[in-house]
């Protein structure tokens, strides 16, 4: 089936970022599908805003997010959880109407300079997305540690046992997403 949509999520706003670099990574071993970046560049959650109406970019993003087959979340680890900038992007989508994230195909993984490559963002993240009930694979857990060892010059995955994990959970996500547009 080639005609998936897979949204990325990257909660490094950074254009060299070693998690964009990951991400994309993983839509090439998802492949083939149509690959949408998400934008994060969103303001800070705040009820007042908010009250004004739902932010035009906060809206896309609940958009993509529940007319996209699957999704992948990257991330790096930042005072040993998620990103500030994931999480305030979780926040505002759970104040938007519909569930865009309801059994939602979606897969997790990250890239930190630390010994165990964001663990305890992915934990944080898996915690974050429950309220949400997406079907968040449990693994292979991807976790890139001392990413500038891992990446060639162009961006692609090198180690044997990275790659290996990626594209078995980008194939279990696809699956996934399969399972779901044919049920």
């Amino acid at each position: 089936m080639s005609g998936l949509t897979l949204l990325g999520i990257c909660g490094s706003l950074r254009a060299g970022s070693w998690n964009r670099k990951l991400m994309h990574e993983a839509a090439r071993l998802f492949d083939p599908a149509v690959f949408i970046d998400a934008n994060l560049r969103l303001p800070l959650y705040d009820g007042d805003l908010e009250d004004l109406g739902m932010p035009p970019e906060v809206q896309l993003l609940a958009d993509q997010i529940k007319a996209a087959d699957a999704v992948v979340i990257v991330g790096p680890e930042y005072n040993k959880a998620l990103s500030g900038v994931l999480k305030n992007a979780l926040d505002w989508v759970s104040r938007t109407k519909g569930g865009p994230w309801r059994d939602k195909p979606v897969a997790i993984m990250s890239a930190a300079a630390g010994r165990a490559g964001g663990e305890r963002s992915q934990m944080t993240m898996r915690h974050a997305m429950n309220p949400f009930r997406a079907q968040v694979l449990p693994g292979p857990e991807v976790m890139i540690a001392a990413p500038e060892r891992e990446f060639d010059a162009s961006g692609r995955l090198t180690g044997e046992m990275p790659h290996k994990l990626l594209a078995e959970l980008m194939g279990d996500l696809r699956a996934a997403a399969v399972r779901r547009t044919a049920g």
